[in-house]
C-alpha cells in the first residue's frame, strides 16, 4: 500500500543569512506541517492574521531548529515550535521568548496488532518509529514514556524518520510501532493494522508546542506580535469549537488527496479525517503556570540527557524566557 501519494509532504521554505531579503511590512509566521502548529495555518488560512490588520506570511520549516536559527537570525517574527527547541536554544544564549501556548502535548504509541505488543513495556526489544534525535517527541519519549514504563532508551531501537515515514514503515512492516502526533495517528490507524495502547497528552499533560519570539522582535514590533497572537487565539477557538469548519481551511496542508483509502471504512474525505484529527488535540493559547512547571520538569529532563547545560551546571530557569504579558493584558 503506498502512502506517498495521500500524505502532503512538506514543501520546505529554505530560510537562510544569504536568503533574499522578505518585504520590510511583512510580518512573517514560522511553521512546521503538524497538527500541533495548527493555529499558525488556521489563522492563515482563515484571514485572522489579516482582519486583525497584519500583511502575514507563512513560511514552513522542516523543523524545529531551522525555525529557532530564522527568529534568531531576523528572518522571521515568530513561530509555533516545540519548547525543547526553545529553550534548549535559549541556554545556549539565544534571544528567544516563549510568549504564548499552542497544543498540550498530544503523542501516541500505536503499535502492530501482529506484534503481541500489550504495553509500553513491551516495546522492549523492538523497532519503534519517532522523530530525530533532540526533538520534542524524542525528548518525552525517553525521559517520561520510557521511564514510566521502566525501560531505558537502549532497550528499544529507535529510528529516527518523519511522521509520514513511520506510517509508511508500519505499512510495511520496518517497524513495530511508531511515535507519532497528529494527523498521522490518526492516519496510522486508519491505513495499516494498528492500535493505540498510550497518548501522553493523557497520561503526562505538557505544553508541547508554544508560540516563540525574539526579545529584539517583542520590543521592537509588540503591537504585531500581540496582534498575531490574537489572531491565533481566535484560530484555537475555531479549532475548539467548530473543528469541521478548520478543518475544511488546513486538510490539504496533510492529505494530498481528496480522500484517504482506508482498511475498514473505504475512501474517507480527507476533511474528516483531519476533523477527528483534531477533536483529539488540545489547543489553548494560554500558559498556565502549571504549564510553566512543567516545562521546567523539562528543562530538568533535558539536563538529565546531555542537551541542555548551565555554566555552573545548576538547574536551568525556565521563567527567564517566558514573557506572558499578553495574556496578562488580554486578561486570559
Amino acid at each position: 500500500m503506498k502512502l506517498k501519494h495521500w500524505l502532503a509532504l512538506p514543501l520546505i521554505a529554505a530560510v537562510t543569512a544569504a536568503a533574499p531579503a522578505l518585504a520590510a511590512d511583512k510580518f512573517r509566521v514560522g511553521y512546521l506541517r503538524v497538527m500541533d502548529d495548527a493555529q499558525a495555518i488556521v489563522a492563515y488560512e482563515g484571514k485572522f492574521y489579516e482582519k486583525a490588520g497584519l500583511d502575514a506570511e507563512l513560511v514552513e520549516f522542516k523543523s524545529g531548529t531551522d525555525l529557532i536559527k530564522a527568529i534568531v537570525g531576523g528572518q522571521l517574527d515568530i513561530g509555533v515550535l516545540g519548547f525543547t527547541n526553545a529553550v534548549a536554544w535559549a541556554s545556549k544564549g539565544a534571544d528567544l521568548k516563549v510568549i504564548g501556548g499552542a497544543q498540550q502535548g498530544y503523542h501516541s504509541l500505536v503499535v502492530r496488532d501482529d506484534t503481541g505488543i500489550q504495553d509500553v513495556a513491551g516495546l522492549k526489544g523492538h523497532v519503534l518509529a519517532s522523530q530525530s534525535e533532540g526533538s520534542t517527541a524524542d525528548v518525552v519519549l525517553k525521559g517520561v514514556v520510557f521511564k514510566q514504563a521502566g525501560l531505558a532508551a537502549e532497550d528499544v531501537n529507535v529510528m529516527g524518520v518523519s511522521p509520514a515515514v513511520a506510517v509508511q514503515s508500519l505499512v510495511g512492516k520496518r517497524v513495530d510501532a511508531a511515535f507519532l502526533f497528529e494527523p498521522y495517528d490518526r492516519i496510522a490507524q486508519l491505513v495499516a493494522p494498528v492500535r493505540q495502547i498510550y497518548e501522553i497528552g493523557q497520561a503526562w499533560p505538557f505544553p508541547c508546542m508554544v508560540v516563540i519570539t525574539s526579545g529584539e522582535t517583542l520590543d521592537k514590533r509588540k503591537d504585531e506580535v500581540w496582534k498575531a497572537l490574537d489572531a491565533q487565539k481566535q484560530a484555537i477557538d475555531l479549532l475548539q469549537q467548530q473543528p469541521s469548519q478548520a478543518a475544511s481551511l488546513i486538510a490539504g496542508y496533510f492529505i494530498a488527496e481528496p480522500t484517504l483509502k482506508t482498511l475498514a471504512h473505504g475512501d474517507l474525505p480527507r476533511e474528516k479525517v483531519i476533523e477527528d484529527a483534531i477533536r483529539t488535540q488540545v489547543f489553548t493559547p494560554v500558559l498556565k503556570e502549571k504549564d510553566v512547571a512543567r516545562m521546567q520538569e523539562i528543562a530538568g529532563i533535558l539536563q538529565e540527557q546531555g542537551s541542555l547545560k548551565t555554566r555552573d551546571g545548576s538547574q536551568y530557569d525556565v521563567s527567564g524566557i517566558v514573557d506572558l504579558s499578553w495574556q496578562k493584558a488580554r486578561e486570559l
